[in-house]
């Protein structure tokens, strides 16, 4: 069974108790990337709580520790893609690409033309797992101790958002 026929269950809406399973989750996922940033990426200290109250996030995995999270940020014209995490275990199961795949759908759903999102210069195996999925370069800026890349995808109606 290859990664992308393994099911992974729907991502459900998370809830206000979900706020420090996500901030778990997301130290487990992104603390690969401290050493080689030099910095600690933005997920890693998130409030969740905020996030939770103010903009969409959906979880997967087990109630009690999740495999995989977004955040996601409605904006006029597009979806922002705050942050995606997968733990570590679930990596090479294809959770990143179906999570993915549930942002391009939501877009739609939401009937936003695009997908936004900002990584670091320096993750550059995230830049191009993003590339792989459509996502081009779009800007790029220094915030504080961060070089950050921009990038974004056309969000097409009524086509499947089957990653690669």
């Amino acid at each position: 069974m290859t990664a992308k026929n393994i099911p992974h269950p729907a991502p459900r809406p998370a809830v206000p108790e979900d706020a420090s399973r996500l901030l778990s989750l997301a130290e487990r996922a992104y603390a690969p990337w401290v050493e080689v940033i030099g910095a600690v990426p933005l997920p890693m200290t998130a409030d969740y709580g905020s996030f939770i109250a103010d903009h969409e996030v959906w979880v997967t995995g087990p109630e009690e520790a999740p495999s995989g999270a977004l955040v996601l940020v409605k904006e006029p014209d597009h979806l922002l893609l705050w942050s995606i995490a997968v733990d570590p275990a679930a990596k090479g199961t294809g959770l990143g690409n179906f999570l993915l795949n549930f942002t391009l759908n939501r877009a739609e759903e939401l009937g936003l033309p695009e997908v936004r999102l900002f990584t670091n210069v320096l993750m550059d195996t995230n830049r191009a797992w993003y590339a792989r999925h459509g996502f081009l370069e779009t800007g790029r800026k220094q915030i504080g101790d961060k070089h950050v890349v921009y990038m974004a995808r056309p969000v097409e109606p009524g086509s499947e958002h089957n990653p690669v």
